[in-house]
């Protein structure tokens, strides 16, 4: 089986960014939020949004199951305020629910968590238990920066969001660290607030003791790791410098990365620096990258095709990366893949 970790829900039927652009006017005005009832989008709606994309890009490269979430510049987190932001959440995770409903085989859930700048983390339990528990998802994004750009709150680290982690390592689902949109101009969303919020992630864990106090804590880095994997010298050097443990030994129990590097040199590295137990194969379909590379004639987000073409793997790690450390970090995943291997 091949597992996509990383996908999001990007073409959601229109009346989703209709219904949100009415949501934020009526905040911004301090009006009456529409109700979750305004918004009105049919089982087929929803087949036709992802018939044509999703589905049919699983069909044509071979991916058998996506975890599946909200469109990640959607979350949003730094627009409107925190009841803006419960109440967005509750309606793009029921969304998610939908599509997986509709497609059991090929998508299971992961939620958006209702953060907004300046309020405590704790204040995502109660959606992520609903999530996990009511909705059957197996896992959370996690925005480390919900200010969208500034940074505002306390690192990841910060014992503000341990009452979070409790729950999570509580409920045995992972995070994937994945910024949203970028308000501030120095930083374009995809090409530097993604990978700046990826590689400050890192390094903050780096300084912590943070798996010290959740030993079973995961962590998905997407993106290939932004920056880390390309500066792997640097960070040990830090370390070593700081006087913390090796890098292996301070965090690859507890922090993983993802295939979203739209290039063979590129995933080439990443094999050779991160050991295969801690790579999980992702595309972001259909994400931040659509195009097709004049260089290669095919798809920068077809990954599969570069870890097929990774000559240092073996047979048994590009299976660990295809689908082993999906269950593996993922673990509520297992139980949810049970049934389809029964048949």
């Amino acid at each position: 089986m091949i597992i996509d970790c990383h996908g999001h829900y990007t073409t959601a039927p229109q009346q989703l960014e209709k219904y949100r652009q009415q949501q934020l006017g009526a905040a911004s005005v301090s009006r009456d939020l529409p109700p979750k009832s305004a918004l009105r989008i049919s089982d087929d709606e929803i087949r036709e949004s992802v018939e044509r994309a999703q589905l049919k890009i699983q069909r044509e490269r071979g991916t058998d199951l996506t975890i599946f979430s909200p469109r990640a510049m959607g979350m949003g987190h730094h627009l409107g305020n925190e009841r803006t932001s419960r109440e967005w959440s509750e309606i793009c995770n029921d969304l998610i629910h939908r599509v997986c409903t509709l497609y059991p085989r090929n998508f299971v859930g992961v939620c958006q968590l209702p953060q907004a700048p300046g309020v405590r983390p704790e204040n995502c339990i109660a959606e992520l238990e609903r999530c996990v528990k009511q909705l059957g998802f197996v896992g959370c994004n996690l925005n480390p920066d919900p200010s969208g750009g500034h940074w505002s709150d306390p690192p990841l680290t910060d014992r503000w969001w341990y009452p979070l982690y409790e729950r999570m390592v509580e409920l045995d689902v992972p995070a994937m660290i994945h910024v949203s949109g970028s308000c501030n101009p120095n930083f374009h969303a995809t090409g530097a607030h993604y990978i700046n919020g990826d590689t400050t992630a890192f390094m903050q864990c780096l300084t912590s003791d943070l798996f010290k106090d959740f030993p079973k804590l995961k962590f998905i880095i997407p993106h290939g790791g932004g920056a880390v994997p390309y500066h792997w010298g640097r960070y040990r050097g830090i370390a070593q410098d700081m006087g913390r443990p090796p890098l292996k030994e301070l965090l690859l129990d507890n922090i993983f990365f993802d295939t979203c590097v739209y290039h063979q040199p590129g995933i080439n590295l990443l094999l050779e620096v991160i050991p295969p137990d801690n790579v999980l194969f992702a595309s972001e379909v259909v994400g931040a990258v659509r195009g097709i590379d004049p260089e290669t004639g095919h798809y920068y987000d077809d990954t599969k095709r570069y870890i097929d073409k990774a000559s240092r793997l073996k047979d048994d790690e590009r299976r660990k990366i295809f689908e082993g450390n999906a269950v593996k970090v993922y673990a509520r995943l297992k139980a949810r893949l049970a049934p389809d291997r029964s048949h």
